[in-house]
């Protein structure tokens, strides 16, 4: 994991209460937390109890997509967009460990009209690559700008 010094900061991004990724009144989810770094991409560190296991000590590969979808939508939230995913693909690399801290990281790549191509990827401890998610996005309404 990256050191303090990056400078990151939260993200408010008013979610829905009960997102099964990121709502803090959904007992069941996940309840990520974002982070904003200066060019614009999001960061969320975090770590995904047994819970959400498939094999006993790796995350479920549903919620591996899920943590790359979540990431992604926001890295477009973190731009004044309201998207909702379109396309996704999932390049699963090396098992997502549960009970262990993971680094998730993601960002716009192109926007074009009403479309953003995205791209996330979960790294462990060391920073090596888990998994990698590419997106497509399609804005539905205008959110406010990220601060």
């Amino acid at each position: 994991m990256k050191d303090e010094s990056e400078n990151l900061t939260p993200f408010a991004h008013s979610a829905q209460n009960r997102c099964f990724g990121c709502g803090p009144a959904n007992a069941g989810g996940l309840r990520l937390e974002f982070l904003l770094a200066k060019d614009g991409s999001v960061v969320c560190l975090a770590m995904i109890p047994d819970s959400f296991e498939g094999p006993p000590g790796y995350v479920h590969g549903g919620i591996i997509a899920t943590l790359l979808d979540e990431t992604m939508s926001k890295a477009v939230r973190a731009q004044g967009v309201t998207a909702m995913t379109r396309h996704m693909e999932v390049d699963y690399r090396r098992p997502v460990p549960s009970g262990k801290s993971i680094r998730m990281e993601g960002r716009v790549v192109r926007s074009e009209g009403r479309k953003c191509w995205t791209e996330a990827t979960i790294l462990d401890g060391e920073e090596t690559v888990l998994a990698r998610g590419k997106g497509l996005f399609i804005e539905i309404q205008r959110s406010k700008p990220a601060q």
